[in-house]
């Protein structure tokens, strides 16, 4: 799942960022609306969490104008204010979840894999095939009942395979949900995160390359 983290508190953006990806995430940041917007023109996220005081560009009109443009993403909204009326105008905007500020950590998680769960096709909470087991809550992953520890990329990787129950997944949208903007997009890291996936599985293959196409779980 790739989510763009929109907060002008810079260390509190930072210490969100490392937070999610340490939950197995890839995150953008940037700290102000109008950056928000350039990377929205540029990549697709599943999730943004967006900060509703922003300099240059305010929330409220970032997320007009992502409304307005059909995008895709959902969005999580961020603010102060507690008051009922200032959420209900946020959602009225186009929000799909508000969460006020301080919040909890374990939350934030929570919500926006909640709201990443709504930005595909329905799958289930917990992804199974061939014999794999994945949780993305737990971040905990079996093959036949045997555990199996994998690395944060290794783990987003698998899931993204999962989630296409069967059907190929390019390289390059492996790229684009798993890593974040600064991966070089003619790295051979899906390759490699490949090859040492294959190898923790064990037992026989299941994870096929389809040459020109990408890769599946048969």
């Amino acid at each position: 799942m790739r989510v763009l983290v929109v907060e002008d508190e810079e260390m509190l953006a930072e210490a969100m960022a490392e937070g999610l990806r340490d939950e197995g995430l890839a995150v953008d940041v940037v700290h102000d609306g109008e950056a928000a917007l350039e990377n929205l023109a540029v990549y697709a996220y599943d999730v943004m969490v967006l900060d509703r005081d922003l300099p240059l560009v305010h929330g409220d009109e970032v997320l007009r104008r992502t409304v307005a443009a059909g995008a895709e993403v959902r969005v999580l909204m961020l603010t102060v204010s507690t008051t009922v009326a200032e959420r209900v105008a946020g959602l009225g905007l186009g929000a799909d979840d508000y969460l006020t500020k301080p919040f909890a950590f374990a939350e934030l998680v929570a919500r926006i894999r909640a709201l990443g769960r709504r930005s595909r096709p329905a799958v289930p909470p917990v992804l199974e095939r061939a014999g794999i087991r994945l949780d993305p809550h737990l971040r905990q992953t079996t093959r036949d009942g045997r555990y199996i520890a994998l690395s944060r990329k290794e783990f987003a990787v698998l899931e993204e395979l999962l989630r296409a129950d069967g059907a190929p997944v390019s390289a390059e949208s492996l790229l684009e949900r798993a890593w974040d903007q600064n991966v070089d997009p003619f790295t051979t890291v899906v390759r490699v995160t490949m090859r040492s996936l294959r190898r923790k599985l064990g037992g026989e293959p299941v994870i096929e390359t389809l040459t020109g196409v990408g890769y599946r779980i048969r």
